[in-house]
């Protein structure tokens, strides 16, 4: 067996393997593999060979890994995180919401957080409210709409 054949049997089992990984990083090195492939079947010099795997690897990893990823991604939200996370979740009341805006309490996860109405309307304990925003740790919350 020729060394380009094994280099090619390594950028194929790579290729493989990525289906099995995410993130692309493995089919950079099989795109690596493939253009030491093209080289050993010029020159049997391993230095350039191996060269050639550094160099094609790391030209994927910069461009073939990032446009790979965008082109998944696309259209997709970025994920919520942290108190963003909290809008437009249904919550309910602990304890009455007053036009005041005293006293109001929401559960959220098993943590109770105070709540303001949106249109200041008393809103009762065990009714089910939506966040619309979050202002420190004051959630501001409105009566859901059917």
């Amino acid at each position: 067996m020729d060394i380009w054949q094994i280099w090619l049997a390594a950028a194929l089992a790579m290729a493989v393997l990525e289906i099995f990984t995410s993130g692309f990083g493995v089919l950079c090195f099989g795109i690596g593999a493939a253009g030491a492939a093209v080289v050993a079947a010029v020159t049997p010099d391993i230095r350039w060979q191996v060269g050639a795997f550094v160099l094609f690897s790391f030209i994927a990893l910069l461009y073939v890994r990032p446009f790979f990823r965008k082109l998944l991604s696309r259209g997709k939200p970025a994920p919520k995180s942290g108190v963003e996370a909290l809008i437009g979740r249904k919550v309910r009341v602990e304890a009455d919401i007053l036009p005041d805006r005293s006293g109001g309490r929401v559960a959220v996860d098993g943590d109770s957080w105070k709540a303001v109405s949106a249109d200041d309307s008393a809103i009762h304990k065990g009714e089910t409210v939506v966040i619309c925003s979050v202002d420190s740790v004051v959630l501001t919350v409105e009566r859901l709409r059917k």
